[in-house]
């Protein structure tokens, strides 16, 4: 609201009902920022398993989980608008239907960018990734992880084009491409901007 405008309606109201209108009016506009930097520019979201344990934490007593409260996260919802997906990247995104099928539930899920369109993906029998033939260098999993993750031995995949092929770092708990194939471009909502909760953790994942 101009300046004028304000003073033209709110300006004429009697002092206790101009302050009224005032607070009435900033929180109004407060609330508007919120909904769209919410809608349009970064988003909230909690982590619900332990598919990216430890990078990002559950909270027990939830299967796999090793932390008292679930990490939560904002996802940047305008990168993707003005830049590409890069491969390893923890992203949030709507997940395709056959997900609600082969895991516990569909939704949103947040796991790591594996695979580009286009690549050639292999994991070997002892829990490495290769992309397109050459070994990945993936200091997020952990040798734990890595020795649980035998269900998807010498398997391998072609990521279509426009799509993305996702895994959790927890490789042997989480249900993701492997499972229920790769995701469409227009499914991701963004980057993992930064974890707010708990204070302890806050700062990038």
């Amino acid at each position: 609201m101009s300046p004028g405008l304000h003073e033209r309606t709110i300006g004429r109201l009697p002092r206790p009902w101009r302050t009224l209108a005032d607070w009435v009016l900033t929180i109004a506009v407060a609330l508007a920022v919120v909904l769209v930097v919410e809608t349009e520019v970064a988003k909230p979201f909690r982590v619900p398993s332990s598919s990216m344990e430890p990078t990002l934490r559950c909270a027990k007593p939830a299967a796999g989980c090793t932390a008292s409260m679930s990490d939560r996260v904002i996802a940047c919802r305008l990168c993707y608008r003005f830049g590409s997906p890069k491969r390893g990247q923890i992203v949030v995104f709507n997940t395709p239907p056959t997900a609600a099928q082969r895991c516990s539930a569909g939704g949103v899920y947040i796991k790591r960018l594996i695979g580009m369109p286009g690549d050639r993906l292999r994991e070997d029998t002892e829990g490495y990734v290769w992309v397109n033939g050459k070994r990945s260098d993936e200091p997020y999993i952990t040798e734990l992880a890595r020795a649980q993750d035998n269900q998807y031995s010498e398997s391998s995949w072609i990521v279509p084009e426009g799509e993305y092929f996702f895994m959790g770092d927890n490789r042997g708990d989480s249900c993701d491409s492997r499972s229920w194939g790769s995701v469409p471009r227009a499914n991701l909502i963004g980057p993992l901007l930064a974890r707010y909760w708990p204070p302890a953790r806050i700062g990038r994942g």
